[in-house]
């Protein structure tokens, strides 16, 4: 694409408001920045768009809003009249330009006689994936970019599933996108015509209530929660985001008396001004939770990120207050679930649970330990969903958990992706039941670990921003493609699993089988003594994801391996 040729279409167009003509304007002189903004339209894929505010085809602003939404909606159109009638559900997160986003995208498909339900304010992502199924709508749009820093927003797609957009439907939308003007070819209606005509309706507190009640409905146990009384505390931040309501709402409904919201980071403020990105994962962000944990001599305290769908927990032991990874709350739950709902007889004997090939390989020994059956998947909660739905149509396994190590949990029958507001629910409990026996979440990992062996995980990002990071990423991955490496930092190469091709070589052997799954960018590395390190470009983001899975006798052996990896991670930064 010529770039300048497009910067100087976009200032030619009459549909630029002056404050948009003259930000243009200014960079008139900046070829770099010409370039940054117009060299390409922003990708779209299963998870639609995610990218920097600001004015330009590489940016998220409304003109690429509502030129995303006329291509959706033609793929909405072409699934018949009763797919206009079934609609669009909007949701929309704390960030700036969330709703104006999100009205901009109901105002397309309104025009396109799509109908539409908009929510009346924020809400978290789980709830949308509720509301798609329980109103049976053809599609969803949630306006958010999750945990990114909060110069970005996105615009995550749904289907009538609940689940985000299967890929024939995604590259679809693709398609039409390049072949429309995004000028010229989106039709458009007023939003306030548009709620008059009936083809947009706005759900609010009664949508909540149902949502609320299905989440409820997944708790095991409550009662440890109830008997340790006002002798339970749990701290909880949203990151100024979409959990302030819901999350404490549903612990108080559990029984949890003592629950302390963080007063500053409960503030709804897309700016996210005590934080530097809003993301559960990094410990940074949880420093005024611990001031407060402090204060109240807190046993627990949970994080969400703005939308509501991960999940981020500390937990006071040995007097301070200690980060549990993504990988340990899901190996956590995973034993909490089975082994309580085999005590009360709610477990059932087709028993399944979902991981993805970058989660702790802990799990998989956890599940033939218990026999309980396990299916890998790859990263992103549209494949977790997709495997439910074979479960569903195969009547083979009912899953009763869903998990990836990046803080993503999912239970249940009634969403189809990462659902923070159940998380903090069963978290909660499970905290409960431990502390109820005389231990910490800390303590009870270190009984897994000696039941089934010692493992670790790290993940290390390595940024590649910009025009000049799409080339890097891309040869960074043919390198190790074309030129695997027979040992890493010392440790031998017994294995390459490519999951691009689906094919498993060995050195010195060859090719020898194929992946259960295959078409997507990751290399996995097998090492020598059952580890593993595994490279894949993210799917959000401008970096490279090293993922190094390990395991072995003792958490000693585990530190040292950890060390020497982390050498050859950080090496590929340079």
């Amino acid at each position: 694409m010529n770039y300048m040729k497009e910067y100087k279409r976009w200032l030619d167009s009459p549909c630029l408001s002056e404050a948009e003509w003259s930000c243009l304007k200014e960079i008139a002189e900046n070829e770099k920045e010409i370039e940054s903004r117009f060299y390409a339209p922003l990708e779209f894929g299963t998870a639609g768009l995610r990218g920097i505010m600001g004015v330009g085809l590489n940016r998220m602003n409304i003109h690429v809003i509502r030129w995303t939404t006329q291509a959706f909606a033609e793929l909405i159109l072409s699934e018949g009249e009763e797919a206009k009638e079934k609609g669009l559900i909007i949701c929309y997160d704390c960030r700036v330009n969330s709703d104006v986003f999100a009205k901009e995208a109901a105002s397309v498909a309104a025009a396109n006689g799509i109908k539409c339900r908009i929510f009346d304010s924020l809400r978290p992502t789980p709830e949308l994936s509720f509301a798609i199924r329980h109103y049976g709508a053809i599609a969803g749009i949630n306006v958010t970019a999750s945990h990114n820093p909060k110069e970005y927003s996105g615009y995550k797609v749904y289907w009538s599933d609940g689940a985000q957009l299967p890929p024939q439907h995604a590259q679809k939308i693709a398609d039409t996108m390049s072949k429309l003007d995004m000028f010229k070819d989106v039709k458009r209606m007023p939003f306030e015509e548009a709620v008059q005509k009936d083809l947009i309706s706005i759900l609010g507190e009664e949508t909540d209530e149902i949502f609320l009640e299905r989440v409820l409905e997944m708790s095991i146990s409550s009662e440890p929660v109830k008997k340790l009384g006002e002798n339970f505390a749990v701290v909880y931040t949203p990151f100024h985001g979409t959990g302030y309501k819901l999350i404490p709402e549903v612990l108080k409904r559990i029984g949890v008396k003592n629950i302390y919201p963080e007063p500053k980071q409960t503030e709804i403020d897309g700016t996210f001004p005590t934080v530097i990105s809003p993301n559960p994962e990094d410990p940074e962000g949880f420093y005024l939770a611990i001031e407060l944990a402090e204060k109240k001599d807190a046993d627990l305290i949970i994080g969400t990120d703005p939308d509501a769908d991960r999940i981020g927990v500390l937990v006071k032991h040995e007097g301070e207050y200690r980060q549990l990874s993504g990988n340990q709350i899901g190996l956590l739950l995973l034993d909490y679930i089975i082994n309580l709902k085999r005590e009360n007889g709610t477990l059932p004997e087709n028993a399944a649970v979902i991981t993805t090939i970058v989660t702790s390989k802990m799990a998989k020994v956890m599940a033939e330990d218990n026999g309980i059956h396990l299916d890998e998947t790859f990263t992103g909660f549209k494949f977790i969903a997709e495997k439910i739905a074979e479960y569903e149509n195969d009547n083979s396994y009912d899953y009763q958990l869903a998990f990836e190590e990046s803080y993503g949990y999912m239970f249940g029958d009634f969403v189809r992706d990462k659902d923070a507001v159940t998380a903090a629910l069963l978290i909660t409990e499970m905290a409960a039941f431990h502390l109820q026996n005389g231990r910490t979440l800390f303590d009870a990992m270190d009984m897994l670990y000696e039941k089934h062996g010692f493992f670790r995980e790290k993940t290390v990002n390595i940024a590649m921003e910009g025009l000049e990071g799409v080339s890097k990423r891309r040869a960074l991955m043919e390198h190790f493609r074309n030129s695997p490496p027979d040992e890493i930092v010392g440790f031998k190469v017994v294995g390459v699993k490519d999951y691009q091709s689906g094919e498993i070589t060995v050195p010195g052997l060859g090719k020898v089988g194929h992946t259960h799954i295959m078409g997507s960018d990751v290399l996995v590395f097998d090492l020598i003594e059952g580890s593993s390190l595994v490279i894949r470009p993210s799917g959000t983001e401008p970096k490279v994801k090293v993922y190094m899975l390990l395991s072995g006798k003792s958490k000693e052996e585990l530190e040292k391996k950890e060390e020497r990896l982390l050498e050859f991670a950080e090496s590929l930064k340079e």
